[in-house]
């Protein structure tokens, strides 16, 4: 049984990490399991959204501990240099895929779990969801872009405290500082996920891609550096099939063909 496992609701891909026994830890199986599927994923026009999960009750309790512990014995510092590069290399993919993304947690989100969930669009946590940055503990910074990503979306000086401290946060504060998108009920974190990511199956992918890189970067980017990027952008929607089919819909006072349907308490 693979430590990645691919597999299809609809027009969603699941991508579960499969390691109970370790709690979802990332190892290099893991790791190369990531680097293969992403590539997959991204180029299936199929494929209209992606669901991240953990099997076993957890999400992902960071690096394997025991494995780095093993390969630390003959390792060249550079060495070390290049495992955190070939990660960013695969990671950089997750959090670049133009299409949404959904961290489905339950359990541990620790470490480089943590960036995990933070590399989604949307983090959904069931009650029994932590998340940490947990590297303080080990000596260790932030990896796996938990120095960019956790700022973005908790602010500088909470991401900052989450760091020093290495403190576990639950699922109520995750959501009310930013880390999570919803808290769901026990038991059907999965089930919520696979629902947000079924929202999509019409959605203008190509647009929400264009908006997901220009905002991914926009931070760093300058005001007229994402004028610039909006025009060119719009400029491509306006000529998409998508665009034509919908405004001869409204047009002709035709049901839309894309519509995000309301929900109790949004």
């Amino acid at each position: 049984m693979s430590v990645l496992e691919l597999t299809r609701h609809g027009s969603c891909a699941v991508l579960t990490m499969n390691r109970p026994a370790a709690r979802n830890a990332l190892d290099i199986e893991m790791r190369q399991a990531f680097d293969a599927a992403l590539p997959v994923v991204r180029d299936d026009d199929a494929i209209r959204a992606v669901v991240l999960t953990g099997a076993g009750g957890h999400f992902c309790a960071g690096g394997d501990i025991r494995a780095i512990a093993a390969s630390q014995s003959n390792a060249d510092v550079f060495e070390g240099r290049e495992r955190i590069r070939s990660i960013h290399r695969w990671f950089d993919e997750l959090v670049d895929l133009e299409k949404p993304v959904i961290a489905a947690v339950d359990g541990v989100a620790y470490g480089a779990g943590l960036s995990l969930a933070l590399a989604a669009d949307f983090v959904l946590a069931s009650p029994r969801a932590t998340f940490c940055a947990v590297f303080a503990r080990l000596g260790y910074v932030p990896d796996m872009g938990g120095m960019y990503l956790l700022p973005r979306s908790v602010g500088l000086a909470r991401a900052k405290a989450l760091a020093f401290s290495a403190r576990v946060v639950d699922a109520q504060e995750a959501l009310a500082i930013g880390i999570a998108h919803e808290r769901v009920a026990e038991g059907s974190v999965l089930d919520a996920a696979l629902a947000l990511a079924a929202r999509f199956e019409h959605a203008p992918i190509g647009a929400l891609g264009i908006v997901k890189s220009v905002m991914n970067h926009a931070f760093e980017s300058d005001r007229r550096t994402v004028y610039m990027q909006e025009a060119m952008a719009q400029s491509l929607c306006r000529e998409s099939a998508f665009h034509k089919e919908a405004a001869r819909r409204f047009l002709a006072k035709e049901p839309a063909l894309y519509d995000w349907p309301r929900r109790q308490g949004e």
